[in-house]
This record gives C-alpha cells, sequence and structure tokens, in this order.
C-alpha cells in the first residue's frame, strides 16, 4: 500500500568543469545525446517534455555486432609484434616470395587470434547477458490506468515510480526513508531523505497524477554529493514552490532501507550519475607484451639490415628488391611465432596457478593476458572502506580527564548510569552528606552527564522490524530491543548509540522533533529537539537543543573534532595531551561538551537563527555566525574514542608492500577525520612520519601557498580531499604529482569514483610505472578498469556484479602449428614452472621485489647479451655442421651423430658430465648475465 505515503525530493551543485560526454555514435544526438540542459518534468506526463532523453537502458559492451570483428582484429594487430606475423603470413600468397605450404604460416597465427576472438566474445556475451538482466528488472509505475508493470529499459523522464528496497534510476521519492550509497561514493552508512511537503497533504499516492505540478532540475553531471531543482504546484491558490536539494534525492545504484517511496523520474540511462561516473573499459595490455614488441622491433631492423648485407655481397644483381624480401622470409625465424603461443600459454598457466593457490582461496582470475602484471608493481591505490576496513565501529575509550574507561572497565561505566537512575531521592540526599564520599559523587554524576550527552547529540534513528519487515505501529510501542535497528548517516553514531545501550541508556525513539530514551529502570525520558545542526566538512562538528520535557530544562549539546572543540570547551589542561594519545592508538576521537540555556537565551537565540536562514545573501555565513554565538565557554564532558575495525593482517600486509618498494596510496570517498584516522591504524602512515594535510583551496594562489608549505615538508604522507585535489590539478598538475609521488603515503578523502581513476591514470602517465588498484565496491570500478592491474575484493559493501577490466577465457582446441612451433614451445614454455626463490623466502624477505621492478631479465643490456650469445652458439653449431653439408654427407652423419650421442649417454655416462662443462656449460658461464652481477636472492639460495 502506498497510499500514505509521503513524498521527497532533490538538490545538486552546479559543475563548472563538467565535461560533455556525446554518446558513442554520431547518432547520440538524435538518440537525446548531445549537449545536457537542465530540464522541466511533468509529474506522471513523460509525454509533455521539451526534449529528447536518453532510454534507460545499461550497455557495459566494448562492441556491437558490427564493431566486434574490427575491433578485435585492431586491438590485436596495432602492435607491431603481431602485425609482423600478419604480414609473413600474407607475404606466402605471392608465389615469387613463398617458401614453404600456408598452413606452417597461417595456423600458430590462427590459433593465436581465434584463441583471441574467443576470449573476447565470452566476456562479450556475458556483459550483454549482465546488461540484459538489468535492463529487464520490472518496476510498478503509476499511471491513469491504475498501477502497471514496466521493464527499466521503458521507464521514461516524469514517470512516478514505487520502489521497495531496490537499486533504481534517480529520482525524488515519497516518504522520508533511509538509504545506502555505498556503490556511489563508498560510504556504507544510512543517509536520511526527506519528503516534499506540499505533497504530504494528499490523500493517496495516485493523487499525485491529478495535480498539476512540475520539476525543474539541473542539467545531469558527475556530482554525487549535490543537486538544484525546484518543485512547483501550479494548482494551488497561490501557486507553491519548493526548493530541491540532495537531501530530497535517490540517486540510481542507491538501496532503500525499507518501505516504498514514490518517485518522479527524472534522469535516465547515460544521464544518471552512477553512469557518469564510471569510464569506458579499455583494451589492456602486459607490460611484457610491450617490451617484447620493442624488442620485436629492434629484431626486425636487424633482419633488414642482414637482408641488405645478403644482397649487397651478390652486389645487387638481377630483381635485388624481390631477393630482399625472400631473404627477410628465410631470416624471419629470428622472431618465431611460436614466442606468442608461448607468452599466451604461459600466462594461461600462470592465472591457473594463482587460481589454484591453497593460501589464496576463493581467488578468481578474471584477466589472463596480464597476470605478470602483478610482479611489476610500483603503486597500489586501495579503497577504504570494505577493504582495508570492514566499517564495523566498535566503542573503545570514555575519558573523563581524571578517568578513563576502556573496555574492561565498562561494567563500572554501567554501574553508574545505573545508581543515577534508581536510587532513591532520600539515597540521594544521604550521599550529599558531609560524610559521603565526594570523589564517588562527583566521578558518578560526571559519568552520567557524559552518557547521558552521547545518548542525544546525534542524528541515529532506531527502526524497528518484524520478520524482516517495518512494523512501526505496533513494534515502536513497546520498543522491542529485539526488533530495533539503528539507522544513522554515521557508523561512528551508531556505534555511540550502541554503547549507551549497553550501559544502561537506550535510544528507543525519535523523529524530526522528539526523542525517547529508556534508564535502566524501564523509565521512558521524553526531549523535545528545538534545533539540530548536523555535521559538515567545514564546522567539523555537529550540534543539538534538546528540552527535557520532565524538568523543563533547555541544554545545548555539542560534539566534534578535538581541532575545534578546543577553542569552544571552557579551560583545561588534559584535552590536548589525551586526544594524542587516542590519535596515536588509532582511535576516533570526538569531544563531547554541553551548555545549559534559559528560556530568554533560546528565545534571543532562535529569533536570530530564523532571521538569518531567511536571508538571501551570504546565508550559510550569518546562519554559521548566529550558531557560533552559542558555541563559547561550553561545560567539556567526556572524550569518546572508537575503532574501525581493520580487515584480517591489514597491518603487516601493508608493512610488507612497503618493504618490497611499492608505494600505497589510499583513495575514499569518505571523511578527512575519517580516513586520516584509518591510515594511522591500518600503519599506512608509519609511526615515524609526519602527516601534511592539505588546507581547503578553492583559488589557484590558495593552492600555490599550500603546495609550497608542503614542499617544505620532508618524509612526509600527504592527506588531501577531492575538492582541494581538483583545484591543485587544474593549476598545478606537474608539480603536485612531482611532490605526490615523492611522498611515502598519499590519503585521499571525499574522492567521486572519476576522480580515483584520473589519478591512476595520471600516476601512469607521470611516472610510467605500472600501477593496481583494490577496490570492493561499484564506486571502485573505475579506478580499477583505469589501473594496470585492477583487483576486486569481497569486503563490507554491496559488492559491484559489473567489473569491464577482464575475462575468464575458456581456452579448448586442437593445436596444429607445425613442427617449428611445437618443438621451440617446450623447452621456452618449462620456464613458468621455474622458481628462483620459495614462497616462504619471498615472503620473508619482500625487498626481493624491488629486484622485478627494475625489469632487468628482459632489459635492454640483458637483450643484448642473450643476442650475443645466441649468435656464438650458431657460429659453433654452423661451423660443426658445415663440414657434413658440403660433402653432402649430412643425412648419414646426422644418423651416426645421434646414434654415437645415445651409446655416450649409456657408455660413457661417469665422463659425459665433465664432456659437457668443459666444452658448453664452462663457455657459457663466461658471458652468463648474471655472472658478475648476481641477483640479490642468490645468497638465499645458495
Amino acid at each position: 500500500m502506498t497510499d500514505n505515503i509521503p513524498l521527497q525530493p532533490v538538490r545538486h551543485k552546479k559543475r563548472h568543469d563538467n565535461k560533455r560526454r556525446d554518446g558513442c555514435c554520431p547518432w547520440s544526438r538524435c538518440c537525446g545525446g548531445g549537449d545536457f540542459r537542465p530540464r522541466t518534468v511533468w509529474l506522471g506526463h513523460p509525454e509533455k517534455r521539451e526534449q529528447r532523453y536518453p532510454r534507460n537502458v545499461i550497455n557495459n559492451q566494448k562492441y556491437n555486432f558490427f564493431t566486434f570483428l574490427p575491433g578485435v582484429l585492431f586491438n590485436q594487430f596495432k602492435y607491431f609484434f603481431n602485425l609482423y606475423f600478419l604480414l609473413l603470413a600474407c607475404s606466402q600468397f605471392v608465389n615469387e616470395l613463398r617458401l614453404g605450404a600456408l598452413y606452417t604460416y597461417w595456423v600458430p597465427l590462427g590459433f593465436v587470434l581465434i584463441i583471441t576472438i574467443v576470449r573476447e566474445a565470452v566476456e562479450e556475451m556475458r556483459c550483454f547477458l549482465r546488461d540484459k538482466e538489468v535492463n529487464s528488472q520490472i518496476y510498478s509505475k503509476l499511471s491513469t490506468r491504475g498501477t502497471v508493470k514496466v521493464k527499466s529499459s521503458g521507464i521514461q523522464v516524469g514517470d512516478l515510480i514505487i520502489v521497495e528496497k531496490t537499486f533504481f534510476p534517480d529520482f525524488y521519492h515519497k516518504g522520508s526513508c533511509f538509504l545506502r550509497t555505498d556503490q556511489l561514493d563508498g560510504e556504507t552508512d544510512w543517509k536520511l531523505r526527506l519528503p516534499v511537503a506540499c505533497t504530504q497533504r494528499l490523500p493517496t499516492a495516485a493523487d499525485l497524477l491529478q495535480i498539476r505540478s512540475f520539476v525543474y532540475a539541473e542539467e545531469p553531471n558527475i556530482d554525487i554529493h549535490n543537486f538544484i531543482g525546484t518543485f512547483t504546484r501550479e494548482d494551488g491558490d497561490p501557486p507553491v514552490s519548493e526548493s530541491l536539494s540532495i537531501e530530497n534525492t535517490l540517486w540510481a545504484s542507491t538501496v532503500i532501507a525499507s518501505g516504498t517511496v514514490v518517485g518522479v523520474v527524472i534522469y535516465t540511462g547515460k544521464e544518471l550519475r552512477s553512469v557518469m561516473n564510471t569510464s569506458n573499459p579499455r583494451h589492456k595490455i602486459g607490460l611484457i607484451d610491450l617490451e617484447v614488441n620493442c624488442l620485436t622491433k629492434i629484431l626486425f631492423g636487424a633482419l633488414v639490415v642482414v637482408s641488405l648485407v645478403m644482397v649487397a655481397l651478390q652486389h645487387f644483381a638481377g630483381r635485388w628488391y624481390l631477393q630482399i624480401f625472400r631473404f627477410l622470409l628465410l631470416f624471419s625465424n629470428i622472431v618465431p611465432i611460436s614466442l606468442r603461443v608461448n607468452l599466451d600459454m604461459g600466462k594461461m598457466v600462470f592465472s591457473w596457478m594463482i587460481k589454484k593457490d591453497s593460501k589464496i582461496p576463493g581467488t578468481v582470475v578474471r584477466a589472463s593476458t596480464i597476470p605478470e602484471q602483478l610482479g611489476r608493481i610500483s603503486y597500489l591505490l586501495t579503497d577504504k572502506t570494505g577493504t582495508l576496513t570492514q566499517n564495523e565501529m566498535v566503542f573503545r575509550r570514555l575519558h573523563l580527564g581524571t578517568v578513563a574507561y576502556g573496555m574492561d572497565s565498562m561494567d563500572e561505566v554501567q554501574s553508574h548510569v545505573f545508581s543515577a537512575y534508581t536510587q532513591p531521592p532520600h539515597d540521594l540526599q544521604a550521599s550529599r552528606a558531609p560524610g559521603a564520599s565526594k570523589v564517588r559523587k562527583t566521578i558518578s554524576s560526571r559519568v552520567h552527564e557524559a552518557v547521558k550527552a552521547i545518548a542525544l547529540v546525534h542524528n541515529v534513528t532506531p527502526v524497528y522490524e518484524s520478520n524482516g519487515v517495518t512494523d512501526q505501529a505496533e513494534a515502536e510501542q513497546h520498543y522491542e530491543d529485539t526488533c530495533r535497528v539503528y539507522q544513522a548517516s554515521s557508523p561512528d553514531e551508531v556505534s555511540l548509540v550502541q554503547w549507551t545501550e549497553s550501559v544502561g541508556l537506550t535510544l528507543v525513539g525519535r523523529d524530526q522533533s522528539s526523542m525517547q530514551l529508556r534508564t535502566p529502570s524501564g523509565q521512558i525520558l521524553n526531549f523535545t529537539i528545538l534545533q539540530a545542526f548536523p555535521f559538515t566538512y567545514e564546522s567539523k562538528r555537529m550540534g543539538i537543543i534538546v528540552r527535557d520535557e520532565s524538568t523543563g530544562e533547555i541544554t545545548f549539546y555539542l560534539k566534534g573534532a578535538d581541532v575545534v572543540m578546543a577553542g569552544i570547551v571552557q579551560y583545561n589542561d588534559w584535552l590536548e595531551e589525551e586526544c594524542g594519545n587516542m590519535a596515536r592508538e588509532g582511535l576516533r576521537v570526538l569531544v563531547v561538551a554541553k551548555k545549559s540555556l534559559t528560556v530568554e537565551q533560546y528565545q534571543d537565540f532562535e529569533a536570530r537563527y530564523v532571521q538569518a536562514k531567511l536571508s538571501v545573501h551570504d546565508r550559510s555565513l550569518k546562519v554559521a555566525t548566529v550558531i557560533e554565538s552559542l558555541e563559547m565557554e561550553m561545560e567539556l564532558l567526556c572524550l569518546t574514542g572508537v575503532e574501525d575495525q581493520l580487515q584480517a593482517d591489514v597491518r603487516p600486509t601493508l608493512e610488507i608492500l612497503r618493504n618490497a618498494g611499492i608505494k600505497v596510496w589510499m583513495l575514499t570517498g569518505d571523511k578527512l577525520e575519517t580516513a586520516t584516522c584509518t591510515a594511522k591504524n591500518a600503519h599506512l602512515v608509519t609511526r615515524n612520519q609526519d602527516i601534511h594535510v592539505f588546507r581547503p583551496v578553492t583559488t589557484r594562489s590558495e593552492a600555490h601557498l599550500e603546495l609550497n608549505a608542503f614542499r617544505r615538508k620532508h618524509d612526509c604522507a600527504l592527506v588531501i580531499s577531492g575538492d582541494s585535489l581538483e583545484v591543485c590539478l587544474k593549476y598545478y598538475e606537474y608539480e603536485f604529482m612531482e611532490l605526490a609521488c615523492q611522498c611515502p603515503a598519499i590519503v585521499c578523502c571525499r574522492c567521486a569514483p572519476t576522480q580515483k581513476a584520473q589519478i591512476v591514470r595520471l600516476l601512469q602517465e607521470r611516472t610510467g610505472k605500472l600501477t593496481c588498484a583494490v577496490g570492493d565496491g561499484g564506486n571502485d570500478v573505475s579506478m580499477i578498469q583505469e589501473a594496470d592491474c585492477g583487483v576486486g575484493v569481497e569486503g563490507k559493501t554491496v559488492f559491484s556484479s559489473v567489473f569491464y577490466f577482464a575475462s575468464v577465457p575458456l581456452y579448448q582446441g586442437f593445436l596444429i602449428i607445425g613442427y617449428s612451433t611445437i618443438y621451440t614451445m617446450f623447452p621456452v614454455f618449462s620456464l613458468v614452472l621455474d622458481k628462483d626463490v620459495k614462497s616462504e623466502v619471498a615472503m620473508l624477505y619482500p625487498e626481493l621485489y624491488k629486484d622485478l621492478l627494475k625489469g632487468r631479465p628482459l632489459s635492454f643490456k640483458t637483450f643484448l647479451i642473450w643476442v650475443l650469445i645466441s649468435i656464438y652458439q650458431g657460429k659453433r653449431i654452423l661451423w660443426l655442421f658445415y663440414p657434413m653439408v658440403r660433402n653432402k654427407l649430412h643425412s648419414v652423419t646426422e644418423l651416426l651423430s645421434l646414434a654415437c650421442y645415445i651409446a655416450s649417454l649409456v657408455f660413457l655416462h661417469e665422463f659425459i658430465e665433465i664432456f659437457l662443462i668443459v666444452t658448453s656449460c664452462y663457455l657459457m658461464n663466461l658471458t652468463h648475465v648474471n655472472k658478475w652481477n648476481p641477483p640479490s636472492y642468490s645468497k638465499l639460495t645458495s
């Protein structure tokens, strides 16, 4: 039933840097693409649209039916390594250049291409099926014919949709509710969404179709934290207009907590915030492939030179230009096609070994084309929530200045709270007698005041559910503990309220104007919420003014970060020291204070506050000034310490990565204080390293000053917000990246998904190093796609079902690639199973990983040495074989030499080792790459 469901709106800030996102085809403008513009949307009347809007379909495929084969072939042959073999095979169609059967060239090449095409086809089909499943989801729509069913792909701008606990396109919804946005910004906390006031007086939801109303909304953009719009009802007398903000929206890829909402669709298809924050998938190629591609060009150049020399020795006689091509073909085995087969098969085995590794059970390799990238990673970029942390907050400490309570002494806090609400009045008088313990009375009252303040200063709402279905009408009457679930915009606040419940003071009810607490004796305390001041990034604090209905006392409670609360509370000599001690333990510290107000004081404040909220110019500044008039000489009550539990083995893992020479950057959509605490707690920032918190900057001059301040610090980790990062990259991209790459660790907070991908891309461009991105939610997909190697983990969040960066190929087929391919494949392929050191040794000495970062096994120097070795070996073989060819006895001598070799293995086994050492191995040792420069692991394996 949706008859009594209230309706709700939205707000978004206009982005001046919003980039044009054209469609993927030249006809995108005809399909509703082109430049994004504001729109007027009539409720329930999509036919009244003033412009064309894109269809509400999701398409994550890289190709379509017509572009699949050309696209796959282009991605293969745009590299010289593959193009070389294609030209080689095509040359055999010319009779004058043919050297053998066509299959000896085309079968190996065809095998490689078939593997690639099948792999891409499988991934495209999986992506198509996922898109089809999403586009075919059924929703309920309000229409003049009543409630009808409609597919997701059939939803249009202006439709009124009924939604229950599911994902959905961007819309305004009817009914206050909580939703989670972890797939957009990585935050798993519940966010409150409010209704449009003028629609709440309608008898039923169906009456929305009878009124004449519309929504004016800003143009689509990537900003998920802001919205600008208005709601207008024209058939009223007078007409009613309301402003819409982010508090009135429900974006796509968000989840509502419970109940049912009704909303008008504003954006669809590629105009969705979630789609605009997702980058297009790109074709990835491994670093080894690129290096081999470069070396192939060198070999081809050498091949051309040798061919010219051979023709020159013949004095360019006859059709010398044709002879050049023939020599090119004759010497083409210098770059054997079996090398490509070896690479593909080796990567397949590497992927299979990773999947079957018992030490990392459940691992799924979705990219068998780039597993070797894991051995060359220089930068690891990781999400925070659900990846480094479990996003489960646990209350750890209550500090009152003279006494502190940890997890092992919470029973003492509980006894103080119990005595405060259960001690009879005459016992309270007795406790004030001269002989009573003054210390005990003081501590008890201070504990009680602190717990009471923590139970009141928050934005938490208790919701009662029965068998998974909200039943407020019955469950809330009895405040059943088993049915209660806390919902809030911050998991920190939930942990605080859960802690007050554990010590005896329970939040049992709350709405926009009142709050109810239950004491240990079962008594219900009623408080009226007079004003509430939510937390903001600028203020770093939140407050609330409540009136105790039993006594009439008006109290202003405030909690916030120590850096701002230190100047608000009364003078004390312990706040700074204890905050530092708790922060070093990795705890999130909040300072709680209070101030008692008389009726006259509150009425004076309320009048000034209402007047400031009505201001047209500088409204936010005037409102903040009025609130700050209360924030003076407040009584310091306590400090609270909350710990965000880390994932298993996060600290030793980060330490191993750091010792291996890998720099770790944390990119998160969470708040600055939260990200900083997690960085300390996870030891992303070591204890002996300083942290530079980048000031919020909005202009070029501010960014210049802050960059200079940061430049003067050495071996210092950096913490920066997404907004400040955007300003720095706009004006000082090169300077900022130069400083950032010198930092031991970087923490970027309040990052949008596209910003995460932008940081990865800049790292790749500025450093030329390989990057790896790790995340667990849909907001991490863009970052994972952009990185050279992407890792998706199952963390706390709802895991995204769409990952574009990889595929799981199935290699099946019959290998007919000729004698040379098979003969040369297995000796080289056997190196896949080679191990320099044991895995235990590698984990014990992570510094060994630094050798891999240098890329010496495939450097130009190493390549040149092995080329010289191969020339030497070729000369020795030719020197032994040439007399047999000259005397035309090669067939007989081949059989004879084979028989002698077999006989020598049987009869001369005692001498064969010495012979090999003298004639072959010793000569090889003279030119061995690592003879004078042994690897760092040589001492560990000796």
